[in-house]
């Protein structure tokens, strides 16, 4: 595994349990014990690299403390960051039915607690809970609709609203991001994010310290933010 740090003992606690993830939440309690086995749990610090772009990937991983971001860079070195993610979310999982190279590379927002599935150990315990499957589909369909959104968003959206509805959604979270990291996301120039942030500051609308963006007037956002029609995880931002 790429990236990979001093894992820690298979098992173990973090900061949540396996059943407080959304595919596994029809496993039973002796179920959920035996899928703990097969987990190897990893602990990174900040601004570490999980796997990187172009890797062969073995397996995915279950995101148990902290957030992680997953970027795509392109052949001119410019960057996009496809989301970020938390606790209960789970990271590489486009790569386990094709067993091709992860398509992006996905660095630490600060102390990270994963636990790594290997793709066979996966698949065998998916032959035996279709359940799980069908969860596995159905969150894989939500992310779908999720990026299709937001591929529309980039054609009848202002910068603006796109920007708006990160803010919000960055402050529900409390996932700190820098000005570029903001642009990356919203998929706008740097120039351009710290233009209007500086807009939205001077008109009471957000405050801005250090990294942190605190929302004063939700209700603006609210407004002129082009809302998503999937409803994600909070820990889910794209």
């Amino acid at each position: 595994m790429t990236g990979e740090r001093a894992s820690a003992s298979k098992g173990g606690t973090g900061g949540i349990d396996l059943k407080d993830f959304r595919i596994f939440s029809d496993l039973k309690d002796k179920d959920l014990e035996k899928l703990r086995e097969g987990v190897r749990r990893i602990q990174y610090g900040p601004g570490e690299i999980i796997f990187q772009e172009g890797a062969p990937a073995f397996g995915f991983y279950l995101i148990f403390e902290g957030m992680v971001k997953l970027v795509k860079r392109s052949m001119r070195a410019k960057s996009q960051i496809l989301k970020i993610i938390g606790p209960g979310e789970i990271l590489g999982e486009t790569t386990l039915f094709d067993k091709g190279s992860h398509n992006a590379y996905a660095k630490t927002l600060g102390p990270v607690l994963v636990g790594f599935i290997e793709r066979g150990d996966f698949f065998y315990f998916l032959e035996r809970h279709p359940k799980t499957v069908f969860r596995l589909y159905e969150k894989l369909s939500a992310e779908l609709k999720a990026f299709q959104n937001k591929l529309a968003e980039r054609s009848y959206s202002s910068s603006k609203e796109r920007l708006a509805r990160l803010i919000l959604h960055l402050g529900k979270s409390g996932v700190e991001l820098s000005r570029a990291e903001l642009a990356e996301m919203a998929g706008v120039s740097s120039k351009t994010a710290i233009r209007t942030l500086s807009e939205l500051e001077s008109r009471g609308i957000i405050a801005i310290e250090s990294r942190k963006i605190r929302i004063i007037r939700e209700d603006y956002l609210q407004k002129i933010m082009e809302p998503f029609s999937v409803d994600l995880n909070a820990n889910l931002i794209i």
